[in-house]
């Protein structure tokens, strides 16, 4: 349990602070912005067609991230988020959080270090890649959002968790004492108890 810290917020990221999938506007970035990256179209696409098959998120984003060793991501990150900073939502922004705030997503640290920076996020987890792209560990993603927050804020108290995707984190929503299901920039609070009613944590 991290002592100091009595009471938090968790936010999801993609579709929730901002209105895109920032993973995969990345890629599009990238490929317009860095020409040597194209090369690794084949096995990005072939890992996407292994993932209808196999429905393996981890060994498909570690395949689709491989285009990272030939740009240079610090360097492109912060180019992609001065472009695109300006979509994040202003409720999500410092002088409108209300408590001290976790922000646990999917994408890549890369990415979410440096928007993480700019809005000045108190905390974040994410998904890790190596130079190479492949992911470190597990996709940060249904359990392993919680699993990670828990290693870190176990017993602390979550007033609130926002994100876009019922299906995908009600393991989060769980945690918190109010829900929010965000669409298109708007906060809609729901129960816990009235839309999971029928599903097994």
């Amino acid at each position: 349990m991290n002592s100091h810290i009595s009471e938090l917020d968790i936010y999801d990221f993609d579709k929730t602070i901002v209105p895109f999938d920032s993973g995969s506007l990345f890629c599009v970035y990238a490929m317009l912005h860095y020409p040597k990256a194209i090369r690794n179209l084949p096995r990005m696409f072939f890992a996407a067609v292994k993932y209808l098959k196999h429905n393996d998120l981890t060994a498909m984003k570690s395949d689709i991230f491989c285009f990272i060793r030939d740009i240079p991501v610090e360097k492109a990150a912060k180019k992609f988020w001065d472009k695109y900073e300006k979509y994040i939502y202003p409720w999500a922004k410092k002088e409108n959080r209300e408590r001290y705030s976790v922000m646990i997503s999917a994408s890549p640290e890369f990415l979410i270090r440096e928007v993480a920076g700019r809005i000045e996020i108190d905390d974040y987890f994410c998904t890790q890649h190596d130079a190479d792209g492949k992911i470190i560990g597990i996709n940060c993603h249904d359990r392993e959002k919680v699993r990670l927050f828990k290693e870190k804020y176990d017993g602390t108290q979550v007033v609130s968790v926002y994100s876009d995707s019922i299906e995908n984190d009600k393991y989060i929503f769980s945690l918190a004492k109010n829900c929010y299901h965000t669409v298109k920039g708007k906060k809609i609070p729901f129960r816990y108890e009235d839309k999971y009613k029928n599903d097994k944590i």
